[in-house]
């Protein structure tokens, strides 16, 4: 009976990043772990950059979405089977190629940028709640005078929901993905015949943008690969809960795929469709709140655009406070997910005061694949090829161990992320790259090849 107790206390318990979760407290089955990766996907953020690269026309955003996303989703569930065969969350799997106070850099880079994701989220529900406050309440809505204290209350109300939504850490995000992913489904199929009620499928097809607006394929593919890119720092903070090797490696790509080319796509032809009825295309205003309200889709789709943000959120919320964690083991993970709830809030008011909307998200994308492409391709590297598959949990805190080495750091992991950010800012201006890939994937490639070269260089001790 006390075994039983105490394995059932191991479920119940929130693992903080360096702790490996034994396998009988792993909880998480295959279609759970898809409903996850569906509920973070199928949202705001999808739909808006799929309106964002509306600006390279149909034929142009189809192919950056295609393309874009399945690249990004195999290098989540490579990272993912890591986290499912060693156990820790994603930030602490960098403690053996960055060291031990090196993973300290993309933990901090991590927290920033889901706490980063979930302002943008809730930016664009807050949006739906000024919309719905206009109806009810008579209050001026987003981009009207006084609008902005409107959506000071929209950003309350979301912070309380996502407050109730990781209250209890990976339990009650699960349950609040399963529900929301019956009513993201039932959304996405109604906005998508919604729009192809109102303008042919045909003229969306030939649509071109203005030429003053239109978006380079290169540009496009930067902020698919980086929005897709940006799940890759959360995904062993749910596979080291998978039951399986597939409930952690293709359960999440599938769910992140088929959400991500669904919701991309309607807020592709959902922009397009805008652009051709109204006779004017402003990506400013490709934001799902937006769009819902000039379809005329009403209340019920704008309550549903606030429910995909607290699903999505709640994924982004997760991974934030478990990131700070591996910083330092004096904030224990439930307050630290309260932490960063609060601090998203925060965040999220800067957008009111500053340059556009649009013009933050792009940023914002471009800081994602700069700083995280490289180390995604530094872990990968290092765990399949210079390690081969063997990462030791149980010394990933300890200062006498090989995860030390030099005063906490992994001199050729740090030298191999700066090479690449500097590689990233470079490509992105050269028009071989901006008209064709991009400079995200190119940048991954030659910091994988990088970090191998000089890994093996110090092996070698010529380093």
């Amino acid at each position: 009976m006390e075994e039983k107790g105490q394995r059932s206390q191991e479920i119940e318990k929130e693992y903080g990043a360096v702790e490996a979760v034994p396998q009988h407290a792993r909880n998480v089955e295959f279609w759970d772990m898809v409903a996850t990766w569906i509920g973070a996907n199928a949202n705001n953020g999808s739909w808006y950059v799929g309106g964002v690269v509306a600006g390279t026309a149909f034929a142009g955003s189809v192919y950056v979405t295609l393309i874009a996303n399945p690249i990004a989703y195999l290098i989540m569930a490579l990272i993912g089977y890591i986290g499912y065969k060693v156990g820790t969350s994603t930030m602490a799997l960098t403690r053996p190629s960055f060291g031990i106070r090196g993973s300290y850099l993309p933990s901090v880079l991590n927290t920033t940028q889901f706490i980063g994701w979930t302002a943008v989220n809730t930016f664009i529900a807050a949006i739906s709640i000024s919309f719905i406050c206009k109806g009810w309440l008579g209050w001026p809505a987003f981009g009207e005078p006084g609008g902005g204290k409107t959506m000071l209350f929209g950003i309350i109300v979301m912070s309380i929901l996502h407050l109730l939504s990781i209250a209890t850490g990976h339990k009650s995000v699960k349950m609040v993905e399963r529900i929301g992913v019956v009513f993201i489904l039932i959304l996405g199929v109604w906005e998508t015949v919604v729009v192809l009620r109102s303008v042919s499928f045909a003229e969306i097809v030939h649509w071109q943008p203005p030429t003053d607006k239109r978006m380079p394929i290169g540009a496009a593919m930067d902020a698919m690969a980086a929005f897709s890119l940006g799940w890759v720092p959360a995904i062993a903070e749910f596979t080291r809960y998978g039951k399986t090797k597939r409930t952690s490696t293709i359960a999440p790509m599938i769910g992140a795929n088929v959400a991500l080319f669904w919701f991309a796509f309607i807020g592709i032809i959902a922009t397009i469709g805008t652009a051709i009825s109204t006779g004017t295309y402003d990506p400013n205003n490709s934001d799902p709140s937006s769009i819902a309200s000039k379809l005329g889709l009403g209340v019920v789709a704008l309550l549903v655009i606030i429910l995909t943000s607290t699903t999505a959120n709640a994924v982004n919320l997760m991974a934030a406070g478990i990131s700070l964690t591996n910083i330092t083991k004096k904030i224990k993970p439930i307050a630290a997910l309260w932490l960063v709830t609060i601090l998203a809030a925060i965040l999220t008011v800067v957008p009111l005061y500053l340059s556009s909307f649009l013009e933050s998200f792009t940023a914002f994308l471009d800081y994602i694949g700069m700083v995280f492409g490289p180390i995604f391709s530094i872990t990968i590297v290092d765990y399949y090829l210079i390690r081969k598959r063997n990462y030791e949990a149980a010394i990933f805190d300890d200062k006498r161990g090989k995860y030390w080495y030099q005063s906490g750091f992994n001199w050729a992991a740090m030298v191999t992320w700066v090479i690449g950010v500097v590689v990233f800012l470079l490509l992105r201006h050269l028009s071989a790259f901006t008209s064709s890939i991009g400079a995200t994937y190119p940048a991954i490639v030659f910091s994988g090849i990088i970090y191998y070269i000089l890994s093996n260089l110090m092996k070698k001790g010529r380093l």
